[in-house]
């Protein structure tokens, strides 16, 4: 979806999104228009008073770390967000949160990359990774290269069979232009629940706000679904959440809806930096839904350890040894075509 957001389901995930959050702002003033970066904050709704606790215990946590976030009333809920239902308990905003388009942000930093002689190709598939250093192409060509990173996301297992990192299926749909239908990336508390799931398919109300009026809707996660096509009665159960948070959604025009795979790792958190006992193949994968958030400050932390710098925060709550064992039972990289 695009969410530039400060989560604290764990000490390293508040790190790691915090840090990639700031460094989000420090390169807002680059980004192209089309990138649509968007303050605009996150407002997570509780429906009842137990979520009412969770709010204050978040405001608490966030506002002791430096990050900005207020408790609303019901009544402030309604004013920031009209179109909500009026029977909320309450809320809690991040300010400093944002949104932005992935394409154009994504095709911002190719180009700077390309600018600093970085070189890409498209439509090249790599079906494998060597030992040595080194890629193999689906055609049979070799590039050699003192490391490779796996950032394949969900699709990294393909390269490093055993590798701890499973396909979670969401649906997202986006509506037509409806300027000033809402203000904030809007969650409901009940998605922390969602997002911990690891045992049923589940949805949950997260509605964006977008530049161009359009109202993003999602969201929804499902394991063991490896095909991108549509799941009606999962499309269906999200939209009838959604439109228990906002019966006015139900009015609007739907121009697309598609799905997508997450990168899901046991503990919830991504793998960053060497694959034990082989220095030449690196990772950067396993960020589940906050791959956008999280993108810069993995960049951040690959590069300073690759060049052996100090990193900004500790490196070793992601580091692949967590979860990959060493010497003979490690995974391997695929070493032939």
């Amino acid at each position: 979806m695009g969410h530039i957001v400060v989560m604290d389901d764990s000490e390293a995930q508040f790190a790691l999104t915090r840090y990639s959050r700031r460094l989000w702002h420090e390169l807002r003033p680059d980004l192209p228009a089309s990138a649509e970066y968007d303050q605009c904050g996150t407002l997570w709704v509780a429906a009842d008073e137990q979520e009412m606790a969770e709010v204050r215990r978040k405001e608490k946590y966030y506002n002791q770390r430096g990050v900005r976030a207020e408790v609303l009333d019901a009544r402030a809920v309604a004013a920031a967000e009209p179109y909500l239902r009026r029977n909320l308990a309450g809320g809690l905003r991040v300010v400093d949160d944002g949104v932005i388009y992935p394409p154009c942000a994504a095709r911002y930093l190719i180009e700077s990359a390309i600018a600093w002689k970085a070189q890409l190709r498209t439509g090249a598939d790599v079906r494998a990774l060597l030992r040595e250093g080194g890629v193999v192409m689906a055609d049979g060509s070799r590039f050699s290269a003192g490391i490779v990173v796996n950032a394949a996301g969900p699709w990294s297992p393909a390269l490093i069979p055993g590798l701890p990192v499973r396909k979670r299926k969401g649906h997202l749909v986006i509506t037509d232009r409806y300027p000033g239908q809402i203000h904030h990336q809007i969650i409901e508390l009940g998605y922390l629940k969602s997002a911990h799931s690891v045992g049923t398919d589940s949805v949950a109300f997260n509605v964006q706000c977008r530049k161009t009026g359009q109202i993003l809707i999602g969201s929804s996660r499902q394991y063991n679904e490896e095909g991108t096509e549509i799941n009606h009665e999962i499309l269906e159960r999200m939209l009838q959440r959604a439109f228990e948070y906002m019966p006015g959604l139900a009015k609007l025009t739907v121009t697309r809806c598609w799905t997508g795979h997450r990168a899901a790792t046991p503990d919830k958190l991504p793998l960053i930096g060497p694959v034990p006992d082989n220095e030449k193949i690196w990772l950067a994968t396993g960020h589940e839904g906050l791959g956008i958030t999280t993108s810069l400050a993995t960049g951040k932390l690959l590069t300073d350890l690759l060049l052996e710098r100090p990193t900004e925060i500790s490196a070793e709550p992601y580091a692949p040894a967590r979860l990959l064992q060493t010497n003979e039972s490690a995974p391997e990289p695929c070493l032939t075509a």
